[in-house]
């Protein structure tokens, strides 16, 4: 574990290594994973909490408390690759209990009132139409998306309006129809415009 720890923490960049290092840690069947997670967000290194952000999306199907934490003490994690993790989490979870039956849960998560959380699940299901359930039904994806045109953070904005972009290379009319009907006169919206049509 201490090699682990050691090797991630030498490591500035990228995700493939921390995912090595959490799915060698969760193939250790004597180690109580969710509450060694747990600790581990307690780490000064960013690395060891995407670290332990990656272990509680892998645990998070088979314990709600994981994809609670996910949404609550992680969402509010300042480091900007730990959220890049706490979006990879999310998406996890989606994946194995399903899309459309993730339904419910996206969008809770959508009306979280902290825009890490609204910007894991856009981040995270990108490129939506990619995946199941949305690939079939691409209006569901545009209209859940397309919800958040004017947050208040630009952060999350860029993520909307970038979302919407790459939809819009497989789904072009279903996404013009959607931006025909924004109030452009609102800044915000107009921002987020921008971005979608790629300019």
């Amino acid at each position: 574990m201490k090699e682990i720890i050691a090797h991630i923490k030498t490591i500035e960049h990228g995700f493939k290594h921390i995912i090595e290092a959490g799915d060698s840690i969760l193939k250790n069947q004597t180690q109580n994973h969710f509450a060694l997670s747990i600790k581990l967000l307690d780490d000064e290194s960013y690395q060891v909490r995407m670290l332990a952000t990656y272990m509680l999306g892998q645990l998070s199907i088979m314990h709600p408390e994981a994809l609670k934490l996910l949404e609550t003490r992680v969402a509010e994690d300042p480091n900007w690759r730990v959220q890049e993790m706490l979006a990879k989490a999310f998406d996890h979870y989606c994946s194995i209990k399903g899309y459309e039956q993730s339904l419910p849960k996206i969008k809770i998560w959508l009306a979280d009132p902290n825009p890490n959380v609204k910007r894991a699940v856009i981040e995270g299901l990108r490129i939506w139409t990619g995946r199941p359930y949305f690939r079939e039904h691409p209006k569901v994806a545009i209209h859940l998306i397309s919800a958040h045109r004017s947050e208040d953070s630009e952060y999350l904005r860029k993520s909307v309006g970038n979302a919407l972009r790459d939809i819009g290379k497989k789904h072009p009319a279903e996404v013009s129809e959607e931006l025909s009907t924004w109030n452009l006169e609102d800044k915000k919206a107009f921002f987020t415009y921008r971005l979608a049509k790629g300019k």
